[in-house]
């Protein structure tokens, strides 16, 4: 608040004080001109008593007077013109440093300047000084009395005159002076006249002592000055006769703004600053106005003038004890006697006539008069007094009671007059009485009596609605405002403030609303807002008065409140005027920063004012950036750029499809990142890197990332390759209602060669200044970003060297479209700019990419702390030249049926300069595709597959070999598969394993439909190296996703079973059925007509087909839609020789064909996906023998029993499906297979899907024996021993002529395990169920009833038996119970053949 130094107690009475009138001969002021101040300027630091003064009152008591100050002028006749007061006012405003936040309150009071006494100065130099005094004293007098000089006023029509004869020290004669003051003393007495000695050493002399200049903070202020020329409004000032009107000054920096020297009440009225330099014209020269250019001058010359340069110490100590003689012996001893006069005058009009008057008035009225309220007397005029008035007298004695500090005897006058004027309804003198008493009763010391506000209040309203003279209700407003704040009273003094703000003075307005703004803020419960708000009136009326300083202060007072509060639409619009008042302050950088806020703040503003709001931005940042044109980019609001989602492509953009020719989809900035495949992407180049480094994963391998974004790994230095595009594609979000449109967008950069050479090469290069052979830029000529838009850029840079590469940020052109909204007195600027849309006005800045890397959580510090880690996506590594691979496919299905198989080709292209090598593919789907195997490469294209444009290589058959088997074998190895073997990493075969710049090879890729329906990503990735190894980049890989949709062709399940004849051609036993059922589940959508089943082969490493059964009928093996057929296919071993051949993983292969043409199912592509179907078995870790035998011989048991019941063989059905499409019919082929494991369990070619168990109580008990149980199941067992009974299906036999019916049966025991085998056959079984017994009817065994038998390992033995019949009957021979064990066990484990199919056998009578 622009406080006051001093308290209200101790401002007021320096604001009233007694004035004295200086009269100078030119001599005297030629003397006091030599220090350059005039007389009034001399006494001036001088003009406060050090010392206590006393005084004695009209009742004779004596009255101390402290800190007594007078005021001394020279005599100007002319009055101040109301446009000076305003002058001086804006003059005093302007020069008020806002730095220093106190702004100098200056209200000016009318005419009210009352000289009590006069100071008549001549020289001892004078030829004649007492002739000098009289004709002073005559001038002086002729002023005073001739009515023709309105001004200056006077107190009394008896003047004190006070003579002062100056004496210059250094040059004058001091006898002679002497001899003068004796004169004059003789002339004027002892007690008014005063011989002043001064100059007591000439101002060239060298200045070795340092003398204080006292005057500098009274004449600083007097070269003030102005931001402009200005005038304020028009200002009435009543010219009024009444004695009170004084001056009150308010100044945060002093208790007085002294102007060039004199103090600011129009004695010396600032328009006329140096008068005094010329004595001639002091008196009646006009008024002349210094322009606020001369000002200028006057204050630049003044800076090195010194006051006082002829004054010492002693000269200080002369003058000081000059104004104590004149105050004590001439002043005050005036001014007690003119008291006692006007005391004396008051009493003896106190009589009869004064009575009788009052009497008079009260008979006629009937009453005592009241005191008329405001409202009877506002229509009535107010009467003037002449200046000796009676009715003025004991006005004029409150006032000198008033002056020296006699405040009871002051109120008690003022109180009285008050009444009178009333009754004679001179309103202007009751309004100062009233006032006048107000202050006295405050300034009271002791305090009898209470501040009188409503005395104020009446004052003010009467100046102002009454008289007219607002001056006055300033002057009362600011003395009561001061008053109440002193007594902590902020509501009242802020209220009384801002009822006189006012249209009429925008100054003065602001001026009051900035104090009551401050009253708000210093009230108990300070009220923010209302502080806020009233300071953002102020700053407007300081605007409209032209003090832009003062107005750009309010503003940003104001700011520090309504900042943050989410008052948006007041924060731009104060952020606005401070930016346009900073502008026209020239205040660039405060008025960029200004709009800046406006425009990065969430604006709720409409789109025309965000536009204006823009538009003026543009045009300050315009004039700021040509003032420094070849200083840094400064840095631009617009548009919000995201950091952390700017994302970095490393190599060139994908090439589109070209007809059949689909381009490997890699990696590109227009895929959304996917956590999981990303991480699929890393295991496959894991799996990859892991195989050619022979197992093992190298420490220095990173996953290959070629799209950085918020989400990757950015910790390390990415590497970029030279001469391969770099793309950063930086997110722009434009959050104004206005489009955006930004020109040249490019990227910054900074680039640090390095030769790997050894040294470095320190040249850091910034931009583009033309320097693209180190790195080529790409420029965005025009980029437009719609109002509330989010947009993305691509950017691109271009390597040619390598090094270090630091992408800095962004630099464009920011602009907006011309459209139809006007810019608020802003037109179209030059630097607009022709292209598809019109520019208005555009400023080039930059802004920079800050990305904040990932929060570190590990360490315990770090956990327990902020910090974050680097992210380096924009500093990549320049490195040396690598080939580059691209990947096209040619004739690649999107739809394929469930196991078709499908040829398509893949081309390889190496685009770069550098020779490639060490080519191999990754995939989670091996299954899904094959190059073929070795074999594929050797063998050719048989005719007939050529002609049907088959996949498969094919044989044309004669009609003989139908239903048998045509053998052929190969191994596993030949096709990438075998035990430790990566199946899912497979060698692209390149000629000559290298693929040479600018060479390309087209490879043909057979394809598989998956086994499940819907729609299947398959994930390839390609890796390759470099032929010369480079040390930064080990390898490259290429990615493509294959999308497959496939729909649903045939479901096959299949089971083999014993069969039970065991006899084969070679005699040995082991043969098995194998039944296979095939269902068309395709439901036609893709346009099937049927399927043909055109030759199923079986692969194993023991067992092949032999035959088919019963397939006479059914020869063309056709399936329509939902149809289902069934096959059943007789299985052999394969013979010793073929069977020791399994440990080099061959594989015998057995067809039988339902066609005339024979599919080689061991050649590519049909055995390429049976051992891709199979590989998934072969990864399974072998089941590794115990070496604790005796601890582990149950579970030894148990394997031996298990492997009697396994089987290895895998069924392979080839089918041909008949499409109509778009009328024309096609052929497709396709596989599928089945994996056969256990007898008698059912095995599919689809994955079945897993039920889930139902829920279980939970089981609150330990289960007692947690060991699975060692017992084989039942299943097992029963194929561990396997029987047979030959016997005749029918007997005849005469029961007539022999009762019993003896028929013989052979029993045949099988070993099927591979050890030796303890059998019991027990006979003594007999069938107890009664269903049975009706059914079958009971026979006996003859002979032995028990067996024991040891059968070695695979070996076949046949028991004679004989059953006993009593009658005819059918009767089921399956009763035998065959237990068994093994050799070397304990346990015996019963083979449960009853659930075999019966042994039935009739016997007929004869």
């Amino acid at each position: 608040m622009a406080q006051c130094v001093q308290s209200v107690q101790e401002l007021i009475p320096d604001s009233f004080v007694p004035c004295v009138a200086a009269l100078c001969s030119d001599e005297a002021e030629r003397l006091t001109r030599l220090n350059h101040l005039s007389f009034a300027e001399l006494l001036k630091p001088f003009s406060r008593l050090t010392s206590e003064v006393h005084m004695r009152d009209p009742n004779n008591q004596l009255h101390i007077i402290k800190n007594l100050k007078i005021a001394v002028s020279n005599i100007i006749t002319q009055p101040p013109q109301p446009g000076a007061i305003r002058k001086l006012l804006n003059d005093v405003v302007s020069g008020s440093q806002p730095a220093e936040g106190l702004v100098a309150n200056v209200i000016t009071a009318g005419d009210y300047d009352l000289n009590i006494s006069g100071m008549l100065v001549a020289s001892s130099n004078e030829v004649e000084p007492m002739e000098q005094f009289s004709k002073l004293s005559q001038e002086q007098h002729r002023i005073q009395h001739n009515n023709d000089y309105s001004y200056p006023k006077w107190f009394i029509p008896n003047t004190l005159k006070y003579y002062v004869l100056l004496h210059d020290v250094s040059a004058g004669d001091e006898q002679r002076a002497e001899s003068i003051y004796e004169e004059m003393k003789q002339k004027y007495g002892t007690q008014g006249c005063y011989l002043l000695k001064i100059n007591s050493r000439t101002s060239n002399r060298a200045s070795d002592e340092q003398i204080p200049d006292p005057w500098s903070q009274y004449l600083q202020k007097s070269s003030i000055q102005n931001q402009e020329s200005y005038e304020d409004g028009p200002c009435t000032i009543t010219s009024n006769k009444n004695s009170d009107s004084n001056l009150l000054s308010l100044d945060g920096l002093d208790n007085e703004v002294k102007v060039d020297g004199l103090p600011n009440n129009f004695r010396a009225h600032p328009l006329q600053l140096d008068q005094s330099s010329d004595p001639s014209n002091s008196i009646d020269g006009p008024d002349h106005v210094k322009s606020a250019s001369s000002l200028h001058e006057t204050k630049k010359a003044n800076t090195g003038i010194i006051h006082g340069a002829c004054l010492t110490l002693t000269d200080h100590d002369r003058i000081r004890q000059f104004i104590q003689e004149f105050t004590f012996r001439g002043l005050l001893p005036h001014i007690e006697k003119t008291i006692r006069q006007l005391n004396d005058q008051l009493i003896s009009r106190k009589g009869l006539s004064r009575s009788l008057f009052s009497a008079t008035k009260k008979w006629f009225s009937g009453s005592k008069v009241p005191e008329k309220s405001i409202n009877e007397l506002k229509n009535t005029s107010g009467l003037l007094y002449p200046p000796e008035a009676p009715e003025l007298q004991i006005r004029k004695m409150a006032d000198l009671c008033f002056l020296v500090q006699h405040y009871d005897l002051a109120y008690s006058c003022y109180h009285t007059a008050k009444k009178d004027f009333l009754n004679d309804q001179a309103m202007l003198y009751a309004a100062g009485a009233l006032e006048m008493a107000a202050v006295s009763a405050f300034l009271q010391p002791g305090a009898p009596r209470p501040y009188p506000a409503h005395y104020m209040d009446t004052a003010i309203q009467t100046y102002r609605d009454i008289c007219r003279n607002m001056v006055l209700a300033e002057r009362c407003v600011l003395l009561s405002a001061e008053i109440l704040k002193s007594q902590s009273k902020y509501s009242e003094a802020a209220a009384l403030l801002i009822r006189l703000t006012s249209e009429d003075s925008d100054l003065r307005s602001a001026l009051l609303l900035e104090q009551a703004a401050h009253c708000f803020i210093n009230m108990k419960s300070p009220m923010v807002r209302k502080y806020a708000f009233h300071m953002i009136l102020a700053g407007h009326r300081f605007s409209k008065a032209g003090q832009k300083k003062h107005a750009l202060r309010c503003y940003c007072q104001a700011m520090q409140v309504y900042k943050g509060k989410g008052w948006s639409l007041a924060e731009d619009h104060i952020n606005f005027t401070i930016g346009r008042q900073s502008y026209t302050l020239r205040q660039l950088d405060n008025a960029v920063s200004a709009f800046r806020h406006i425009l990065i703040n969430e604006s709720k503003q409409s789109a025309a004012q965000q536009g204006a709001f823009l538009r003026e931005y543009l045009y300050v940042y315009k004039n700021v950036s040509q003032l420094s044109p070849d200083g840094p980019l400064p840095q631009l609001p617009l548009p919000y750029i995201n950091s952390s989602a700017t994302r970095v492509f490393f190599g060139h953009d994908r090439r589109p499809a070209d007809g059949e020719k689909q381009a490997a989809t890699h990696v590109s900035l227009d895929q959304e990142y996917d956590s999981e495949s990303s991480q699929q992407w890393r295991e496959l180049e894991e799996q990859v890197v892991a195989v050619v480094n022979k197992g093992i994963i190298p420490s220095s391998f990173y996953p290959t990332q070629y799209c950085l974004n918020s989400y990757s790994d950015n910790s390390r230095f990415p590497l970029a390759v030279v001469e391969e595009p770099i793309t950063v594609e930086v997110a722009f979000r434009n959050p104004l209602k206005v489009p955006l449109l930004l020109t040249d967008l490019s990227l910054l950069w900074k680039f640090q060669p390095k030769d790997f050479s050894g040294k470095d090469n320190e040249e850091v290069k910034e931009l583009i200044t033309g320097e693209p052979e180190m790195i080529g830029t790409e420029v965005i000529s025009e980029f437009l970003i719609n109002s509330e838009e989010s947009k993305v850029a691509r950017l691109k840079l271009f390597p040619h060297h390598i090094g270090e590469l630091h992408i800095l940020g962004v630099v464009y052109n920011l602009g907006t479209i011309q459209g139809s909204m006007t810019v608020d007195g802003i037109g179209a600027l030059p630097g607009c700019h022709t292209g598809k849309h019109s520019l208005s006005m555009s400023v080039r800045g930059r802004q920079d990419l800050e990305i904040q890397g990932p929060r570190l959580n590990n360490t315990k510090e770090e956990k327990t702390s902020i910090k974050y880690g680097p992210d380096r996506r924009l500093d990549p590594i320049i490195t040396e030249e690598m080939p580059l691979l691209e990947v096209f496919f040619i004739h690649f299905p999107t739809g394929l049926l469930c196991g078709e198989i499908r040829k398509a080709y893949v081309e390889f292209v190496n685009v770069s300069k550098c020779p490639l090598t060490a080519l191999k593919v990754v995939s989670k789907r091996p299954e899904f595709f094959t190059f073929g195997g070795n074999t594929a490469v050797l063998t050719p294209l048989s005719p007939s597959a050529s002609e049907n444009c088959s996949a498969y290589k094919t044989v044309v058959t004669d009609s003989t070999s139908v239903c048998t088997a045509l053998i052929s074998s190969a191994s596993s190895v030949d096709f990438g598969i075998g035990i430790g073997s990566q199946p899912e990493v497979i060698p692209v075969p390149l000629p000559d394993t290298v693929l040479l710049p600018g060479a390309s090879v087209q490879l043909p890729m057979w394809l598989r439909g998956p086994d499940e329906e819907g729609v299947h990503e398959i994930n390839f990735l390609f890796y390759y190296e470099s032929v010369k190894k480079q040390p930064k980049i080990r390898h490259r890989i290429l990615r493509h996703t294959a999308v497959i949709c496939t729909s649903r062709s045939l479901n096959v399940r299949a089971t083999v079973c014993r069969s039970n004849s065991l006899e084969d051609e070679e005699g040995r036993g082991g043969n098995m059925l194998v039944f296979v059922d095939v269902e068309n589940t395709n439901t036609s959508e893709a346009g099937v007509k049927e399927f043909h089943i055109v030759q199923v082969s079986s692969s194993s490493k023991l067992w092949k087909l032999q035959n088919s059964v019963n397939l006479a009928e059914n020869k063309e093996a056709k399936l329509a839609s939902r149809e289902k057929g069934k096959f059943c296919f007789k299985a052999v071993r394969c013979k010793e020789k073929e069977a020791a051949m399994q440990s080099s993983e061959r594989y015998t292969f057995a067809d039988i064909i339902f066609g005339n043409e024979q599919i080689i199912s061991s050649a590519s592509p049909c055995a390429d996906f049976f051992y891709r179907s199979l590989s998934s078995e072969l990864k399974k870790p072998q089941a590794q023998l115990s070496l604790h035998t005796e601890k582990h011989s149950i579970e030894d048991a148990v394997r031996l029993i298990q492997k009697c019941s396994e089987v290895d063989l895998n069924i392979i059905i080839l089918w041909k499906a008949y499409v109509v499409e778009d009328s024309k019919q096609l052929i497709l082929e396709g596989q599928h297979h089945v994996i056969l494991r256990t007898i008698g369990k059912e095995a599919f070619s689809y994955p079945q899907k897993q039920e889930l168990p139902e829920m279980e109580l939970l089981k609150f008990f330990r289960p007692e024996n947690t060991a699975v149980s060692s017992r084989p199941s039942v299943d097992q067992l029963s194929n561990l021993i396997k029987t047979s009974l030959h016997y005749p299906e029918s007997f005849n036999h005469p029961f007539h002529q022999k009762s019993l019916c003896l028929v013989p049966v052979t029993l045949l025991l099988s070993n099927c395990s591979k050890a030796d085998v303890d059998v019991i056959v027990d006979l003594r079984h007999k069938t107890t169920s009664p269903e049975a017994l009706e059914i079958h009817g009971s026979f006996t065994w003859l002979g032995q009833t028990q067996y024991k038998l040891q059968l070695k390992s695979q070996e076949i033995h046949s028991l004679q038996l004989k059953a006993c019949f009593v009658h005819t009957g059918v009767y089921n021979l399956g009763t035998p119970r065959v237990f068994a064990k093994l050799s070397d066990q304990v346990t015996v484990f019963e083979t449960s053949q009853q659930n075999s199919m019966p042994a039935l056998i009739i016997i007929n009578n004869m």
